[in-house]
C-alpha cells in the first residue's frame, strides 16, 4: 500500500509539472523534472535496499527449513503424533475405509485446530506426515467414496492446508522482520 502511494504521489507531482508547463520557461520545467527525478532515484534505491535485504531474510529462512526437513522424522515421536492427531484410527490408516476415512480426516481437524497454536515447525513437520499418509489412504479408496464423503473430506483438506500456510506466512512474516540493518 505504501508503494502505492508514493506512485500516486510522484503522479501527482507530474500533473503539476504539465500543468504549471504553460507558465514556466524551459528552465524552471528543467529544474522541477531534475527534482522529481532525484526523487524517483531515491525511491528506487531505497526500494532495492528492502528488496536485498528482504531477498537475504527468505533466503535464510528456506535454508533453514531445507535443513530442517532434511533430518529425518523419529518413527517414535511421529506414532505420538499420529496418536494426538488421529485417536483411535492412528494405528489403522493403511487399513482406513470408505466408512471410516471421513472419520479419521475428521479427527485429524479437530485436533490440528486445537493443538496447532502450540506446535513449533518440527511439530507441524510430523502433522504434515501424517496428514500425507491420510491422503495416501484416500487416494487408494478414492474410486469407491461417495460424493458427499469426498466433499466434506476436500473441505477438512483445505482447512489443514490453510492452516499450515497461516503458519508458514507468519513464520516468514517474522523471519523478515528482523533488523533492517541486517
Amino acid at each position: 500500500m505504501k508503494a502505492f502511494y508514493s506512485w500516486a504521489a510522484l503522479g501527482a507531482a507530474g500533473l503539476a509539472l504539465l500543468l504549471t508547463a504553460c507558465d514556466s520557461t524551459p528552465r524552471e520545467r528543467q529544474a522541477v523534472a531534475r527534482q522529481e527525478l532525484a526523487k524517483l532515484d531515491t525511491a528506487a534505491r531505497n526500494g532495492g535496499r528492502t528488496l536485498h535485504r528482504l531477498g537475504r531474510q527468505a533466503v535464510a529462512y528456506d535454508a533453514a527449513n531445507r535443513a530442517r526437513r532434511a533430518t529425518p522424522l523419529s518413527p517414535r515421536e511421529q506414532r505420538i503424533m499420529d496418536q494426538q492427531l488421529l485417536g483411535g484410527y492412528a494405528d489403522h490408516i493403511g487399513e482406513l475405509t470408505v466408512q471410516t476415512i471421513a472419520g479419521a480426516y475428521g479427527e485429524l481437524l479437530r485436533a490440528t485446530r486445537v493443538r496447532q497454536g502450540g506446535w513449533q515447525l518440527r511439530d507441524w513437520d510430523y502433522a504434515q506426515n501424517t496428514y500425507q499418509r491420510l491422503n495416501q489412504q484416500l487416494a487408494r479408496i478414492r474410486l469407491d467414496l461417495p460424493a458427499r464423503s469426498e466433499v466434506r473430506i476436500r473441505a477438512w483438506q483445505a482447512e489443514f492446508v490453510a492452516l499450515r500456510a497461516r503458519r508458514t506466512a507468519k513464520d516468514l512474516q517474522t523471519a523478515t522482520k528482523q533488523d533492517k540493518n541486517d
